[in-house]
């Protein structure tokens, strides 16, 4: 099997994170794609986020009649602070050695990476599918310290939309794909901010997630939010 692993904050998940999702899974011919909500990512501050389980029951919301993306719990039902190289070890170790496994990534966060707990051994583990960013350019890779030397022509086409996929052996038989992907609009930020407004949100969720964060009354002013984790 070819497995996409797509994780996040999901806070809340929108239509953004589905259209990365199925554009990602249609690209590369996955046979799945692992959404993954964290628990208590490291670089979050306590408290800042809503509580993990209505997190993980949003995406399940959101994903409902799609049989090729499925929700995973393995970051929010770990009892400390996750990190990326431990659940790709334990993704590898569940799936078995004959399944292939596509780490999908932002390529503003990519370009954290080598902040990241592990970045080399998690480069040789699985492979990783960067989607461009409006703020960001891929020509930006050639500074970052754990990948090869890259080709700055190839970067500097699919910055330019000359083409919308560049495909990069990594040493250890992993690879990296960038991949150009049409601008969408949506952010969790903006959402939160139209919901402390009470602003619409029609056009930027799934009707399914819409109503469940009407119905629990979350991302609502700090005042009167309650349950949230640290």
């Amino acid at each position: 099997m070819k497995i996409g692993l797509f994780g996040g904050t999901f806070d809340p998940v929108h239509r953004c994170h589905l259209a990365v999702a199925t554009q990602v899974r249609d690209q590369l011919q996955l046979d799945l794609v692992l959404l993954i909500p964290s628990g208590d990512p490291p670089h979050k501050p306590p408290g800042s986020l809503a509580p993990a389980l209505h997190r993980l029951a949003m995406v399940r919301l959101a994903i409902a009649g799609e049989p090729s993306l499925e929700v995973s719990e393995l970051e929010i039902q770990r009892p400390a602070k996750s990190y990326s190289i431990e659940t790709v070890r334990t993704l590898k170790a569940q799936y078995g050695p004959a399944s292939e496994l596509f780490f999908l990534i932002g390529l503003d966060a990519f370009l954290d990476l080598h902040t990241w707990k592990d970045a080399p051994s998690l480069l040789s583990l699985c492979h990783f599918v960067v989607v461009s960013r409006p703020s960001c350019r891929f020509a930006a890779l050639t500074s970052l310290p754990v990948l090869p030397p890259l080709d700055q022509a190839a970067l500097a086409r699919i910055d330019s939309q000359g083409q919308n996929r560049l495909d990069i052996s990594l040493p250890g038989g992993t690879s990296l794909t960038l991949l150009a992907l049409p601008p969408c609009d949506a952010s969790a930020t903006d959402i939160r901010r139209r919901l402390r407004a009470r602003l619409p949100v029609s056009n930027l969720l799934p009707d399914s997630v819409e109503s469940y964060i009407i119905r629990h009354r979350l991302y609502q002013e700090a005042s009167d939010r309650t349950g949230v984790e640290g």
